[in-house]
């Protein structure tokens, strides 16, 4: 009940008050204005650019790993959930590339979208991992559909002169706000769970980094808060992975962080 609760009612809610006592949120035209814009071997943007390809690594280690358990072991029913992940995780590597070779609105939409595709299939496999299997895999493609149309509003929006990110940003935050508390109330046993907590610590990080990027750049002089986002935004995909590969090889002990 009390799941049914987080998964259904509250984002509702956030969704109702959100629009209710809110007026429409345009792209700040300063968020383009990255600290590091050094062109280095022609590529400009060049930190920013190469920080991305984490990512790749990320998303083909973990799509391998999907793979290779939904193989060997009969019983997973959360293949579809990691491997939409996994795909959001790798194609995010492409999209923030062509986003940050040339910064602007058209470029963000191909930035966003991925992630959108990475947050559906992240909220998707917790309801599974701590809820039902079933109710996981019927939640996806709807949560895929609103992700993705999160991002086609945005776009059409600016298209318009009347940008709204209010339906992206939910589609962003509210699953790192609804997954702690599943993760809390839940009392099934699950040691994936430790991997889940880690990568919501290393998405805060990396959020942070990235609202002080001009600060980190002012200080080390080396990269900006920007750059750095990309590495500890990788990093915690990196932790599930390496949970699912514990679960593949059945050694939880010895993985563990």
């Amino acid at each position: 009940m009390m799941r049914v609760w987080l998964i259904r009612v509250i984002p509702t809610t956030a969704i109702v008050l959100l629009f209710y006592f809110t007026s429409a949120i345009p792209q700040d035209p300063a968020y383009y204005l990255f600290a590091d814009d050094r062109t280095i071997a022609s590529i400009p943007n060049f930190w920013d650019v190469i920080s991305n390809l984490p990512f790749v690594f990320v998303g083909v280690w973990g799509l391998y790993i999907v793979l290779q358990l939904g193989r060997v072991d009969a019983s997973f029913e959360l293949r579809n959930p990691y491997l939409v992940f996994f795909v959001g995780v790798f194609l995010s590597a492409f999209g923030s590339t062509y986003f940050h070779l040339e910064p602007g609105n058209d470029t963000l939409f191909w930035d966003r979208l991925p992630m959108t595709i990475a947050f559906a299939g992240l909220f998707a496999l917790v309801i599974g991992e701590y809820g039902s299997a079933k109710t996981a895999n019927r939640l996806l493609p709807l949560f895929l559909v609103i992700g993705v149309g999160s991002v086609l509003y945005w776009q059409w929006t600016e298209s318009i002169a009347a940008g709204d990110l209010r339906p992206y940003a939910i589609v962003q935050f509210l699953p790192m706000l609804a997954i702690p508390s599943i993760l809390v109330v839940s009392k099934r046993e699950n040691e994936i769970g430790r991997y889940i907590w880690l990568m919501i610590g290393f998405y805060i990080i990396a959020k942070l980094f990235e609202h002080f990027d001009s600060n980190v750049y002012d200080t080390i002089h080396v990269v900006s808060g920007h750059t750095i986002k990309h590495l500890t935004a990788a990093v915690g995909p990196g932790f599930l992975a390496l949970g699912l590969g514990c679960r593949l090889h059945k050694r939880p002990v010895r993985c563990a962080p």
